[in-house]
């Protein structure tokens, strides 16, 4: 898809109205959902305290220069006389890391670009968290730690201009086939750390030079009419590009966002490896609800990703997709033992090459000796709903005795499938009610 088609689907995508949520009350394991989620309002940037523009604080309209110091002195003006809004104006205004702190937020008007340096060397290295541990690191473009409320809102734009980084990934994949994401050294966009009430609303992201939001330890978190983009067609591709990554996450909402990115679209992390449940800093993922998102060519709507062991109670609703790879994936490590539970697919509908897919994840393998290993294992999934065209398959899984699958619901799905072999055979205790696909009931 090309990106005047991209930005004709965004629009087409959030004129349909986010916000206006059916009530949701109760979690795939029963247990009530808080009213916390039903409220999607957008963030009245005028109550959360003096506004600094940047540009009257030294900032000057110039898109060559990078100016990472002048804007770090607008934030931490802001945040010695107690809190506050920086505000990007018009224009577009080039920097490196930036480092938020408590009390103070970003704003983002229309019209304006907070562009990222394409030079690593203007990203600052910390002790950060990534793929599933705590190391150093380069530092996002915008960070925030410890920023309890923390907003970024606005019509405006933050831009990755990830392009350079992309290119780079691919060149050293050509020389070394195994050159992991960390060995490319490029920025995240967007990493918030150890933070509650934490939202993002309105703004466009554009092409980030690795993961575009990356969340860690973080509560009650909102997501509300975000336009997640990176690119997925032609060279270079935005590799490892994730729109939305839940690190040891509790209490999400992600609503009325589109993306369209070159990897996972929400994807649920929290640690990896044999030893995954004892080692400080991992953590579960739970109460996570998305609702009414536009998905592109993602891999997938929500992915239980190959940094993940502990998540439950994840709730789907009214989502569409366009072209995306899943509308759910769940990424089996036979090195980490896992546990996926209460999940609900509600109101899936477009085209997707696998609509649920259960798949064997070996990248970057390495179990040791642990006796017992816990059992690994996906439980509760319900899909219902759902209208789907699907290139490939509808339903895939595995054969295998690395997890058990158990206890789905398949029901009011009406589906095309070219494999033509909807095979529930590995699931133990599986219910298929009112299911057509290809034109055949199940």
């Amino acid at each position: 898809m090309n990106f005047k088609a991209i930005v004709l689907t965004v629009a087409l995508a959030l004129s349909t109205g986010a916000v206006a949520n059916a009530a949701f009350t109760k979690f795939p394991d029963g247990s009530d959902v808080p009213a916390w989620f039903n409220d999607a309002k957008k963030v009245d940037v005028n109550k959360l305290g003096k506004k600094y523009v940047i540009t009257d604080h030294g900032v000057v309209r110039d898109s060559s220069v990078i100016q990472t110091e002048a804007i770090q002195k607008v934030i931490d003006l802001a945040a010695a006389n107690g809190g506050g809004v920086v505000v990007i104006p018009e224009g577009v205004y080039l920097t490196g890391s930036l480092f938020f702190k408590p009390g103070t937020h970003l704003h983002l008007v229309k019209g304006a670009r907070l562009k990222g340096s394409d030079s690593i060397t203007n990203y600052q290295i910390i002790k950060t968290r990534l793929e599933g541990q705590t190391i150093d690191y380069f530092a996002a473009l915008v960070n925030a730690d410890n920023c309890d409320g923390f907003t970024i809102t606005g019509e405006g734009t933050i831009d990755g201009n990830g392009h350079r980084f992309y290119d780079e990934f691919w060149l050293r994949r050509k020389v070394n086939r195994k050159c992991t994401n960390l060995e490319a050294l490029r920025p995240r966009m967007v990493y918030i750390s150890n933070s509650k009430d934490v939202t993002v609303n309105g703004v466009t992201m554009l092409n980030s030079g690795f993961w575009t939001n990356h969340l860690y330890n973080c509560e009650r978190i909102k997501y509300v009419d975000v336009t997640i983009l990176a690119p997925t067609d032609g060279y270079p591709k935005g590799p490892s590009t994730d729109a939305i990554d839940l690190d040891v996450c509790n209490d999400v909402l992600i609503s009325g966002c589109y993306m369209n990115v070159n990897d996972d679209g929400v994807c649920l992390k929290g640690g990896k490896g044999t030893y995954v449940d004892t080692i400080p800093g991992n953590g579960p993922v739970a109460r996570v609800i998305v609702d009414k998102c536009t998905f592109g060519k993602t891999n997938a709507g929500v992915t239980f990703g190959s940094e993940a062991w502990d998540c439950t109670n994840v709730i789907m609703k009214d989502c569409k997709f366009q072209d995306t790879y899943h509308v759910l994936l769940f990424k089996m490590r036979p090195d980490t033992p896992q546990q996926y539970r209460n999940v609900l697919i509600d109101g899936a509908r477009g085209r997707v090459r696998c609509a649920i897919e259960v798949q064997t994840w070996t990248q970057f393998f390495d179990k040791v000796e642990r006796d017992p290993m816990p059992a690994s294992g996906v439980d509760n999934v319900v899909a219902r709903n759902c209208d789907l065209e699907c290139t490939r398959d509808f339903y895939r899984d595995r054969k295998t005795d690395d997890y058990t699958l158990k206890n789905f619901v398949f029901e009011n799905i009406t589906a095309v499938d070219p494999s033509d072999s909807f095979n529930t055979s590995n699931i133990e205790n599986v219910v298929v009610k009112d299911v057509t696909i290809n034109g055949v009931a199940y």
